[in-house]
């Protein structure tokens, strides 16, 4: 259990961080950068739910928004190999949570007409803000692969952050009155 007695502690005011095996890095380390883009795409979806209250969209992203928590713990904790010495069970993404993500891409799917176009990302505002946190999530899968090229990264992290972009994606149709409100890219028309 986490408790929070204090919210400042004055440790980081040099620019360096605490990971969760305590090492301490810069701020600007590219597994703070990782875990803080995952953070911003938190706060984004709930941006997104507020536009979702009252729609089965809204305990979907709920459940995400506690994955990203869990993702967040996962990339702040480098040393997959240590995990076992920490003295308490390390919390990992696990495969079961992408599978998830999975079933629900196929049920949305299976409510949508195939795209003949690009769409942009536009209609209603849950819409908007799902494709905005969409591409928030891009940006963190990017940084997170990135962290892979340099050091340990769990998997299962990166398949989640790959996935959940595609269940944002799909989720934005579901939200533009599943499809038929999406806004489409038109090649070249205002040339």
């Amino acid at each position: 259990m986490v408790v929070l007695n204090k919210i400042y502690t004055r440790t980081g005011d040099g620019g360096d961080t605490a990971l969760g095996n305590n090492d301490r890095v810069p701020k600007h380390s590219e597994r703070v950068s990782a875990y803080g883009t995952v953070d911003e795409l938190n706060a984004a979806l709930g941006v997104a739910r507020l536009h979702a209250r009252g729609e089965s969209i809204d305990d979907a992203l709920s459940r995400i928004q506690n994955d990203l928590f869990d993702l967040g713990a996962d990339l702040c904790r480098p040393d997959m190999e240590k995990d076992g010495e920490a003295g308490y069970p390390v919390l990992r993404m696990s495969d079961g949570q992408t599978r998830r993500l999975e079933a629900e891409i196929d049920a949305m799917i299976e409510r949508l007409e195939p795209l003949k176009s690009f769409i942009l990302p536009a209609g209603s505002e849950l819409a908007a803000h799902l494709h905005l946190a969409r591409t928030v999530a891009r940006r963190a899968e990017r940084l997170a692969v990135e962290l892979a090229s340099s050091e340990g990264v769990n998997g299962a992290a990166l398949t989640y952050l790959n996935r959940l972009s595609d269940w944002l994606f799909c989720a934005a149709r579901i939200a533009n009155d599943e499809g038929r409100a999406d806004v489409l890219w038109i090649p070249g028309a205002n040339r």
